[in-house]
């Protein structure tokens, strides 16, 4: 049977071509496939290695790793100095790390915050394995981040008390987005099905209320609110330290920006779900639970992931209450006279912690909807 008329998709040729010519084949049809294509294949090829040849020569070939020390231990910058333009010191890296990762913490009880950045890490990955999600999970986050307190507080154990005011760095920084997410997240859905409460109008106005007003000014007024309007409205004797109400207003700002995106799911989903699920007489909330919510939320994942980056990221705005989070303790690090002048690799360093941390949600978010809709195209 002959071929001619039938339309094959760009995107099916593509695969056609590469598996059976290989990428030769596919760089000819893209890449090369015309004149303009050439050229512009061309231009921003060479284009690329002068990024890259420039990077790997300042970043690898000739940076600084290392500086001389003087006897009372302040390090020599002069070869560093000699050095700024054409290479990178990564010696202010190493010889600022311990009070970058892990801020004022006592230099001799470093090793617990290091460890509570390892059980938030092992967390992350046990709770992105589908075969743990078990109610057996709930019960290891409880434990985990129970350990995680007493190891940065101490006080128990023959562990020395700490108080949150020499707490800083990476940790600061994960618990805070840790702690908001696995908090909003469960207010987020309440809120988004409280907006949907039809038949409780009360319910209803003062969820949209909270969503409006929360999402109608810029999460540093919240923090503000939460660092001194907080404390006024406690019973006189009652005071609650600034990174509980920190977190407090990170959870409430994160809260209600994600109750949006889950009623965006729960719009999206069609309304035949929920007539077959009351034709089986289910209750509202096992309708909810087991039919309306799964659904719902596999449909927003990207913009799910999305806002829990971005959350991770506006942790760093917990400076402007004297909280000194991971990017505050870089700007710290660079208060050190000799190091003033290599802003540019303490940030790149910073950041490299951060896209490390963005990517992997990005990953999994990926590889999860993958998976999901896999399970759906069944």
């Amino acid at each position: 049977m002959s071929d001619a008329g039938i339309h094959v998709p760009t995107a099916a040729r593509t695969q056609t071509v590469v598996a059976s010519a290989g990428l030769v084949a596919w760089a000819r049809l893209n890449l090369f496939g015309s004149w303009w294509s050439t050229a512009v294949t061309l231009l921003l090829g060479y284009i690329i290695l002068r990024v890259v040849a420039g990077v790997v020569e300042w970043g690898l070939i000739h940076a600084i790793w290392t500086v001389p020390y003087s006897a009372t231990g302040i390090a020599d910058t002069a070869i560093c100095q000699v050095a700024k333009g054409t290479g990178a010191c990564w010696a202010v890296l190493t010889d600022k790390y311990r009070l970058i990762l892990f801020g004022r913490y006592p230099y001799a009880e470093q090793w617990r915050p290091a460890i509570v950045v390892l059980l938030f890490i092992g967390l992350y990955i046990v709770s992105g394995m589908r075969r743990f999600w078990r109610k057996e999970l709930l019960v290891v986050w409880v434990v985990v981040l129970a350990a995680i307190g007493i190891l940065m507080g101490g006080g128990v154990f023959g562990l020395s008390d700490i108080t949150e005011d020499y707490w800083g760095g990476l940790p600061i920084t994960l618990i805070l987005a840790t702690f908001g997410a696995a908090f909003s997240f469960p207010l987020a859905v309440l809120v988004a099905l409280g907006r949907r409460a039809t038949k409780l109008p009360a319910v209803k106005l003062l969820c949209v209320l909270y969503v409006e007003i929360i999402r109608g000014v810029p999460l540093i007024a919240v923090l503000f609110m939460a660092s001194v309007m907080f404390p006024l409205f406690m019973p006189a004797g009652i005071n609650v330290d600034k990174l509980l109400r920190a977190q407090i207003a990170f959870i409430l700002f994160a809260g209600a920006y994600l109750a949006e995106v889950i009623r965006g799911g729960l719009q999206a989903l069609p309304a035949g779900q929920a007539e077959a699920a009351d034709a089986l007489g289910l209750s509202y909330w096992k309708k909810t639970a087991f039919i309306i919510l799964p659904q719902a939320l596999r449909l927003v994942i990207p913009p799910l992931v999305n806002t829990f980056i971005g959350f991770f990221k506006d942790t760093s705005l917990v400076l402007i209450i004297g909280i000194f989070d991971l990017l505050t303790m870089g700007k710290v690090a660079l208060s050190d006279p000799p190091w003033q002048s290599f802003s540019t690799e303490v940030y790149l360093g910073l950041a490299a912690v951060y896209i490390a941390f963005c990517f992997a949600m990005s990953k999994y978010s990926r590889s999860l909807e993958r998976d999901l809709n896999r399970a759906r195209d069944r």
